[in-house]
């Protein structure tokens, strides 16, 4: 199936997807902070470590990264889906970044640090944010 829009449309929308200051971030960052935690977005101690995690609270040795449901190919999630078209190369893409998230999780472990991640599904309704507010304390440390 071909793309239905022009290549310099597709470029277009695909520049507009975030990579940081995303909403699900915002949320979870808002978050954290009503709870008295506090954290370093794009510090140093954020660039310095693999994978260049979203959130780095160094007080608790811990790291958070906030996962898009379909970038990182969240299983058994609604909000994950392989594209129709072009799927061998979504499939090979979406298998790249887990292998990725998987060795800089490794990675952060093997130098000491908590590693968390928070799936976007997580933040998008009220009820799942009120699930996760819950468990922040067992979460972060």
């Amino acid at each position: 199936m071909a793309d239905i829009w022009t290549v310099e449309k597709r470029s277009e929308v695909m520049a507009k997807i975030r990579g940081h200051d995303t909403r699900p971030e915002i949320i979870l960052r808002s978050m954290l902070h009503a709870h008295g935690y506090r954290f370093t977005v794009r510090g140093p101690a954020n660039k310095a470590l693999p994978g260049k995690p979203d959130l780095v609270l160094a007080k608790y040795r811990t790291v958070i990264f906030v996962h898009g449901c379909f970038w990182h190919g969240h299983e058994h999630c609604k909000h994950f889906r392989i594209p129709s078209s072009r799927t061998e190369w979504w499939t090979a893409k979406i298998d790249t970044n887990r292998a990725r998230d998987l060795r800089v999780e490794n990675e952060l472990r093997a130098m000491g640090w908590h590693v968390v991640t928070i799936w976007e599904c997580a933040l998008k309704t009220a009820a799942a944010r009120a699930w996760l507010e819950a468990r922040l304390e067992k979460l972060v440390g």
